[in-house]
């Protein structure tokens, strides 16, 4: 069956030449962005009854864009005056870049792993006498535990943001040949708003082993699965698929 519609799992991109955009006028397909998940942010009240007191760390571990903005928000309703000398271990460049947002990069000590948590481990062994703390969201990727405890450091986890399931009651209504997911708790939203769903001739497509795994204990049928070694991405595997599925359109 042809691919006329997808609905992305996700905000809508900001930048202008993104490959969903790409895909679109290429196939000329509709595509629709709509998060099935939002992150909410935790109190400074609640934090405190985590028992954080932000004056006790010397080093800040984060592994999101999400991390870091909720990091200063809570810093900033606890009007705690964020130090010079404060030490910042992110996971990506991508985070490092963004912690530009809020404190001038050149005067900071940022510490800046490839890619993965476990390759943040050659830097913090290396400060390993800092008290660090993550915050982080209410489903933290349990790499990040294993990997600091593996390294015998001082460290402390604090939940700053919660994951949580969005209203698409909207959408009750509405079919789209392909649903993209990227994460379990998509799936989960699907069947939080949708408890009778039924797939039928609707495409699944899933990226990550763990969205897999999340589909097919729903019962889902996925036809559309990245990151693999010839489609590394998401819009790769879709535009794979729809260019095999619209032969002859």
């Amino acid at each position: 069956m042809k691919v006329k519609t997808i609905l992305v799992s996700q905000p809508e991109p900001k930048v202008e030449n993104s490959p969903y955009f790409e895909l679109q006028n290429k196939h000329k397909v509709k595509v629709d962005f709509r998060p099935f998940i939002h992150v909410e942010g935790v109190s400074a009240k609640e934090i405190r009854l985590q028992k954080i007191d932000l004056n006790n760390f010397t080093a800040i571990i984060l592994t999101s864009k999400n991390s870091v903005d909720h990091f200063f928000r809570v810093a900033d309703e606890m009007r705690y005056k964020v130090p010079e000398g404060l030490k910042y271990f992110c996971q990506s460049e991508a985070i490092a870049f963004y912690l530009q947002k809020y404190v001038v990069y050149r005067k900071r000590k940022i510490y800046v792993g490839p890619k993965d948590f476990a390759d943040l481990s050659p830097l913090i062994k290396k400060y390993k006498d800092e008290k660090f703390l993550l915050p982080a969201s209410d489903q933290l990727n349990p790499d990040a535990p294993i990997t600091l405890n593996n390294l015998k450091v001082d460290w402390t986890q604090a939940t700053f943001y919660k994951t949580v399931i969005s209203d698409l009651s909207d959408l009750a209504d509405v079919y789209y040949d392909v649903l993209a997911f990227f994460s379990p708790t998509g799936i989960k939203s699907l069947f939080t708003n949708f408890p009778d769903f039924e797939q039928n001739n609707t495409r699944i497509a899933v990226f990550g082993s763990t969205t897999q795994k999340a589909a097919l204990e729903k019962g889902l049928r996925i036809d559309i699965l990245a990151p693999t070694p010839d489609t590394p991405s998401m819009t790769m595997a879709l535009e794979k698929y729809i260019s095999e599925a619209n032969k002859g359109k």
